[in-house]
Protein backbone atom coordinates (compact mmCIF):
# COMPACT_ATOMS: atom_id res chain seq x y z
CA UNK A 1 0.00 0.00 0.00
CA UNK A 2 1.27 3.23 -0.97
CA UNK A 3 1.81 6.46 1.53
CA UNK A 4 -0.28 9.84 0.06
CA UNK A 5 3.31 12.27 -1.01
CA UNK A 6 1.29 14.87 0.22
CA UNK A 7 1.12 12.86 3.67
CA UNK A 8 4.57 12.15 3.85
CA UNK A 9 5.48 15.63 3.40
CA UNK A 10 3.18 16.91 5.98
CA UNK A 11 4.90 14.10 8.42
CA UNK A 12 8.20 15.56 6.87
CA UNK A 13 7.68 19.13 8.17
CA UNK A 14 5.89 18.29 11.09
CA UNK A 15 9.10 16.24 12.40
CA UNK A 16 11.68 19.37 11.13
CA UNK A 17 9.45 21.62 13.32
CA UNK A 18 9.69 19.43 16.33
CA UNK A 19 13.14 19.26 15.95
CA UNK A 20 13.79 22.95 15.14
CA UNK A 21 11.57 23.35 18.18
CA UNK A 22 13.54 21.07 20.43
CA UNK A 23 17.03 23.06 19.72
CA UNK A 24 16.07 26.34 20.12
CA UNK A 25 14.39 25.33 23.60
CA UNK A 26 18.20 23.61 24.23
CA UNK A 27 19.86 26.59 23.37
CA UNK A 28 17.58 28.69 25.26
CA UNK A 29 18.49 26.26 28.24
CA UNK A 30 22.38 26.60 27.45
CA UNK A 31 22.55 30.63 27.60
CA UNK A 32 20.71 30.80 30.47
CA UNK A 33 22.98 28.31 31.81
CA UNK A 34 25.87 30.35 31.03
CA UNK A 35 24.26 33.23 32.24
CA UNK A 36 24.11 32.47 35.84
CA UNK A 37 27.58 30.83 35.84
CA UNK A 38 28.28 34.34 34.98
CA UNK A 39 26.74 35.65 37.26
CA UNK A 40 28.26 33.53 39.78
CA UNK A 41 31.55 34.42 38.91
CA UNK A 42 31.22 38.19 39.48
CA UNK A 43 31.61 39.35 43.33
CA UNK A 44 28.30 40.53 44.64
CA UNK A 45 28.72 44.70 44.72
CA UNK A 46 29.32 46.55 47.58
CA UNK A 47 27.09 49.77 48.50
CA UNK A 48 28.50 50.95 51.59
CA UNK A 49 30.13 50.33 54.91
CA UNK A 50 28.26 49.94 58.20
CA UNK A 51 29.18 52.53 61.22
CA UNK A 52 30.27 51.43 64.17
CA UNK A 53 26.97 50.97 66.62
CA UNK A 54 26.36 50.46 70.45
CA UNK A 55 22.50 48.59 70.99
CA UNK A 56 21.08 46.01 73.38
CA UNK A 57 20.10 42.42 72.54
CA UNK A 58 17.28 40.55 73.48
CA UNK A 59 19.03 39.27 76.39
CA UNK A 60 20.47 42.36 77.67
CA UNK A 61 24.02 41.93 76.25
CA UNK A 62 26.29 45.07 74.15
CA UNK A 63 25.91 44.58 70.97
CA UNK A 64 28.22 46.65 68.26
CA UNK A 65 29.72 46.48 65.02
CA UNK A 66 33.02 44.31 66.20
CA UNK A 67 30.60 41.69 68.07
CA UNK A 68 29.08 41.13 63.99
CA UNK A 69 32.97 40.98 62.68
CA UNK A 70 33.77 38.30 60.97
CA UNK A 71 30.15 36.95 60.43
CA UNK A 72 28.01 37.55 57.27
CA UNK A 73 24.94 38.81 58.58
CA UNK A 74 21.02 40.03 57.81
CA UNK A 75 18.92 42.78 58.97
CA UNK A 76 15.85 43.64 58.83
CA UNK A 77 13.47 46.60 60.82
CA UNK A 78 10.44 45.45 62.40
CA UNK A 79 8.23 46.59 66.04
CA UNK A 80 6.68 43.92 68.01
CA UNK A 81 2.82 45.82 68.14
CA UNK A 82 3.00 46.21 64.22
CA UNK A 83 -0.30 44.85 62.90
CA UNK A 84 1.22 44.95 59.51
CA UNK A 85 4.06 43.14 57.20
CA UNK A 86 6.33 42.46 60.24
CA UNK A 87 4.86 39.18 61.85
CA UNK A 88 5.46 37.83 58.06
CA UNK A 89 9.16 39.31 57.77
CA UNK A 90 9.66 37.97 61.25
CA UNK A 91 8.41 34.57 60.05
CA UNK A 92 10.61 35.25 56.98
CA UNK A 93 13.62 35.16 59.04
CA UNK A 94 12.88 32.27 61.28
CA UNK A 95 12.83 30.12 58.15
CA UNK A 96 15.81 31.66 56.87
CA UNK A 97 17.15 31.01 60.52
CA UNK A 98 15.90 27.18 59.87
CA UNK A 99 17.68 26.74 56.59
CA UNK A 100 21.31 28.00 57.39
CA UNK A 101 23.80 25.29 58.13
CA UNK A 102 24.77 24.53 61.21
CA UNK A 103 28.39 25.42 60.13
CA UNK A 104 27.44 28.45 58.99
CA UNK A 105 28.68 31.23 61.35
CA UNK A 106 25.69 33.38 59.71
CA UNK A 107 24.00 36.15 62.14
CA UNK A 108 20.22 37.51 61.71
CA UNK A 109 19.62 41.20 63.10
CA UNK A 110 16.23 42.57 63.85
CA UNK A 111 16.26 46.02 64.35
CA UNK A 112 12.96 48.10 66.36
CA UNK A 113 11.13 50.79 64.97
CA UNK A 114 9.85 51.60 68.70
CA UNK A 115 12.61 51.05 70.88
CA UNK A 116 11.06 52.87 73.55
CA UNK A 117 8.23 50.20 74.13
CA UNK A 118 10.96 47.37 72.42
CA UNK A 119 12.84 47.28 75.92
CA UNK A 120 15.05 44.36 75.77
CA UNK A 121 12.59 42.15 77.87
CA UNK A 122 9.48 42.38 74.98
CA UNK A 123 11.98 41.61 72.31
CA UNK A 124 13.34 38.45 74.64
CA UNK A 125 9.43 37.56 74.50
CA UNK A 126 9.01 38.34 70.42
CA UNK A 127 11.90 36.68 69.80
CA UNK A 128 10.60 33.48 71.63
CA UNK A 129 7.11 33.49 70.07
CA UNK A 130 8.87 32.99 66.87
CA UNK A 131 11.55 30.60 67.90
CA UNK A 132 14.51 32.85 67.67
CA UNK A 133 18.07 30.83 68.27
CA UNK A 134 19.97 34.18 70.18
CA UNK A 135 23.17 32.53 69.72
CA UNK A 136 22.40 33.72 65.79
CA UNK A 137 19.66 36.09 66.12
CA UNK A 138 19.11 39.51 67.84
CA UNK A 139 16.81 41.53 68.30
CA UNK A 140 18.82 44.78 68.97
CA UNK A 141 16.75 48.32 71.01
CA UNK A 142 18.62 51.29 72.43
CA UNK A 143 17.64 55.05 71.69
CA UNK A 144 15.68 56.61 68.66
CA UNK A 145 18.82 58.03 67.58
CA UNK A 146 20.75 54.59 68.06
CA UNK A 147 18.54 52.51 66.17
CA UNK A 148 18.12 55.36 62.92
CA UNK A 149 21.79 55.85 63.00
CA UNK A 150 22.57 52.18 61.97
CA UNK A 151 18.88 51.36 60.20
CA UNK A 152 18.65 54.73 58.40
CA UNK A 153 22.28 55.76 57.76
CA UNK A 154 23.84 52.60 57.36
CA UNK A 155 21.92 50.25 56.14
CA UNK A 156 20.18 52.62 54.11
CA UNK A 157 16.48 51.61 55.08
CA UNK A 158 13.80 53.73 56.09
CA UNK A 159 11.86 54.86 59.08
CA UNK A 160 9.30 57.44 59.58
CA UNK A 161 6.61 58.09 62.38
CA UNK A 162 3.46 57.92 61.44
CA UNK A 163 1.12 61.55 62.15
CA UNK A 164 -1.70 60.30 64.40
CA UNK A 165 -4.64 61.55 61.88
CA UNK A 166 -3.30 59.09 59.13
CA UNK A 167 -3.21 55.76 61.58
CA UNK A 168 -5.68 53.39 60.93
CA UNK A 169 -5.31 51.68 64.85
CA UNK A 170 -3.52 52.86 67.72
CA UNK A 171 -0.83 50.63 66.98
CA UNK A 172 -0.39 51.57 63.22
CA UNK A 173 2.64 53.61 64.20
CA UNK A 174 5.39 53.72 61.97
CA UNK A 175 5.88 52.91 57.76
CA UNK A 176 9.73 51.43 57.40
CA UNK A 177 10.78 49.39 54.55
CA UNK A 178 10.08 46.01 54.10
CA UNK A 179 13.89 44.33 52.86
CA UNK A 180 16.39 42.14 54.33
CA UNK A 181 19.85 44.06 54.01
CA UNK A 182 22.49 41.60 53.41
CA UNK A 183 26.06 42.36 55.24
CA UNK A 184 29.56 40.90 54.17
CA UNK A 185 32.39 39.65 57.10
CA UNK A 186 33.61 42.84 57.39
CA UNK A 187 30.40 45.26 57.73
CA UNK A 188 30.12 46.14 54.08
CA UNK A 189 26.56 46.24 52.45
CA UNK A 190 26.04 43.59 49.79
CA UNK A 191 22.64 43.41 48.78
CA UNK A 192 18.88 43.95 49.62
CA UNK A 193 16.03 41.43 49.21
CA UNK A 194 12.21 42.48 49.35
CA UNK A 195 10.06 40.56 51.64
CA UNK A 196 6.81 41.28 50.92
CA UNK A 197 4.54 42.89 47.69
CA UNK A 198 2.74 41.86 44.63
CA UNK A 199 4.93 39.02 43.12
CA UNK A 200 7.11 38.41 45.84
CA UNK A 201 7.86 34.76 46.36
CA UNK A 202 8.99 33.68 49.98
CA UNK A 203 10.84 30.77 48.86
CA UNK A 204 12.78 32.33 46.12
CA UNK A 205 14.18 35.03 48.44
CA UNK A 206 14.93 32.14 50.50
CA UNK A 207 16.77 30.67 48.65
CA UNK A 208 18.34 34.09 46.61
CA UNK A 209 19.36 35.29 50.27
CA UNK A 210 21.20 31.43 51.56
CA UNK A 211 23.02 31.50 47.98
CA UNK A 212 24.32 34.95 48.57
CA UNK A 213 25.39 33.91 52.20
CA UNK A 214 27.16 30.99 50.98
CA UNK A 215 28.93 33.42 48.17
CA UNK A 216 29.88 35.98 50.91
CA UNK A 217 30.80 32.87 53.98
CA UNK A 218 33.48 31.85 51.10
CA UNK A 219 34.99 35.25 50.60
CA UNK A 220 38.27 36.24 52.14
CA UNK A 221 38.09 38.69 54.56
Amino acid sequence: MSTNPVVRQADRLIWLGLGLTIALLLLAGLLAALRVRASFGKPLPVYGAVADFALTNQLGQPISRADLHGHVWVADLIFTRCAGPCPKMTRQMKELQDALQATSRAKLITLTTDPEYDTPAVLDRYAGKFGADPHRWWFLSGTKKQIMDLAVGSLKLTALDKAAAERQSQVDLFVHSTIFVLVDQNGQVRGTFETTGEGVEPQQVRAQLLAAVRRLEKERM
